[in-house]
């Protein structure tokens, strides 16, 4: 089977939260891993850095969507404020023109750390968005079928 060579829409993709879609969100933010490196200097040699891993980093990841009357992401966010910590796994889905799934973000053990409420202005016919921050222990790729 050869891959899709075509580059990939951003504007088609699914949130899931524990295996269930969370529908609705506008915008993800935050898909990217970094790896830090430690560089030592050998005596001697002058022309050469070596590198050596320390950690792998992920900021974290910013969920937007319109609000709605549904409460679950307040709710996440609040039990967290008051002290108790459900962490959940979940995927950043991108799909396809079709509608079929083109890749595959996996994210582990999150839980929220900032929720923001909508900008309500009188003069403004815009939609209301929340945003959900949550922090997570990695990210792993997967490709669709």
């Amino acid at each position: 089977m050869v891959a899709n060579s075509y580059p990939s829409t951003a504007f088609r993709f699914q949130v899931e939260l524990d295996g269930l879609l969370v529908a609705g969100f506008s915008e993800v933010m935050g898909l990217e891993a970094e790896t830090e490196v430690e560089i030592y200097h050998e005596g001697g040699v002058n022309d050469f850095e070596h590198r050596f891993i320390k950690v792998q980093k992920h900021p974290n990841l910013v969920l937007r969507r319109g609000i709605t009357n549904s409460l679950e992401l307040w709710n996440w966010y609040e039990g967290v404020a008051m002290g108790t910590i459900t962490r959940k796994n979940g995927s950043i889905i991108l799909l396809d023109a079709s509608g079929s799934e083109t890749l595959r973000w996996n994210f582990f053990n999150s839980f929220p750390v900032k929720w923001v409420g909508p900008q309500l202005r009188a003069v403004s016919s815009e939609v209301a968005i929340e945003t959900l921050e949550i922090v997570h222990q990695g990210l792993k790729t997967i490709a669709g079928s």
